[in-house]
């Protein structure tokens, strides 16, 4: 089959949410840059070099290598991520930051195994179940497979720790088995044991039962382990329905932790208002519809749960990121797509995107 025009819609948006992401990580980081850097915008330039154009060039790399060729790689890549995983507890090699384990050091680069477990597993899950056919809905062929297959890398993960990305690769994971033919009552046993590791995780792991108290007594020690949610939740009231305006907010300068990555959403709020953030919401449920559009027209499964499984990861992930600054669910630590701060997690993203682009121009949307 010849391709034809990629999503052109789908790509506006993937452009606007960068350049938004740019604007606000701009405005976001002015203070630590200027403290730490002694300028201004060292951490926009940051984003820039190690985010940007490395996406770019990911992304366009992607964009024309046919998604068929990824298929027979998909192994080979989550045998090297899950390498790359294990390197982070490697001493030398590993870096620790905030009690977690999660970058390793090569030369001047500093990079998140984890993002890029993201994609080589949606590669691979997708690869995986395509090439299952009618098994996916035995119980033995299926499922038993498929939990373990996610079970092994989930527990790389909690061992970092880091719950948001293991939270965004299951609900990835389980959208991608749904999407490939799943029983309805697999589903349910998913869920059902989801539930009980989320119980033995917050009592056997502090740092998950500690997030689990903040979220059910946000005032629980607020200049402690609730500082965070506090100061967000400071950042969104003051922004009110049009925000203080852009560059005007003052949460950023010392008082809300991680004001670029984690807790941009925040920031967007009080200086964009309840308007900027339903504005960040919309362009997320856009992309979530040509996404779903490009999966249904894909010529192949193989297409078709790759462009499901890349569309759950961004939407997933941009999700529990506002939902956790927001207060709804306990907070996680990972980024907003497009807009955080973060080189790593924006270089590979755009390289998932470049996926998406390329099976659009074989979909029949």
């Amino acid at each position: 089959m010849k391709p034809n025009q990629p999503d052109y819609i789908l790509l506006s948006v993937i452009a606007i949410l960068v350049v938004f992401g740019l604007i606000m990580v701009s405005s976001a980081s002015v203070g630590l840059s200027q403290e730490r850097f002694g300028e201004s915008y060292y951490y926009l330039k940051s984003q820039l070099l190690k985010g940007v154009l490395p996406g770019l060039f990911l992304g366009l790399i992607a964009y024309f290598l046919p998604y068929r060729y990824l298929k027979p790689l998909a192994l080979p890549a989550l045998i090297a991520t899950i390498i790359a995983l294990i390197m982070v507890f490697v001493p030398g090699i590993g870096q620790e930051h905030g009690g977690a384990n999660r970058w390793i050091k090569i030369g001047p680069l500093v990079l998140q195994p984890t993002e890029f477990l993201k994609l080589s597993f949606i590669i691979y899950l997708s690869a995986w179940l395509s090439s299952k056919g009618k098994a996916v809905k035995d119980f033995s062929q299926g499922l038993i497979p498929f939990l373990f297959i996610v079970g092994a890398v989930a527990l790389l993960i909690i061992k970092e720790p880091d719950i948001g990305t293991l939270g965004v690769i299951g609900f990835s994971s389980v959208i991608i088995y749904f999407l490939a033919g799943a029983r309805i009552s697999h589903l349910g046993i998913i869920g059902f044991g989801s539930v009980i590791a989320f119980y033995l995780l917050t009592k056997f792991y502090a740092h998950a039962a500690s997030r689990l108290q903040v979220f059910m007594n946000p005032e629980l020690d607020p200049k402690g382990i609730g500082y965070q949610i506090n100061q967000a939740a400071l950042a969104l009231g003051s922004g009110g329905f049009f925000g203080v305006g852009l560059g005007q907010g003052l949460q950023k300068f010392k008082y809300l932790p991680e004001p670029a990555s984690d807790s941009i959403v925040a920031v967007i709020g009080e200086e964009l208002g309840f308007m900027g953030i339903m504005a960040v919401l919309l362009l997320f449920l856009i992309f979530t519809f040509r996404g779903l559009k490009v999966a249904q027209g894909a010529p192949d499964d193989f297409g078709r749960l790759l462009a499901g499984g890349l569309t759950a990861w961004v939407v997933v992930q941009a999700l529990i990121n506002i939902a956790a600054i927001c207060g709804l669910i306990p907070l996680t630590g990972i980024t907003l797509p497009f807009i955080s701060l973060g080189g790593s997690s924006l270089a590979i993203t755009l390289a998932g995107m470049g996926i998406l682009l390329n099976i659009s121009k074989y979909s029949k949307i």
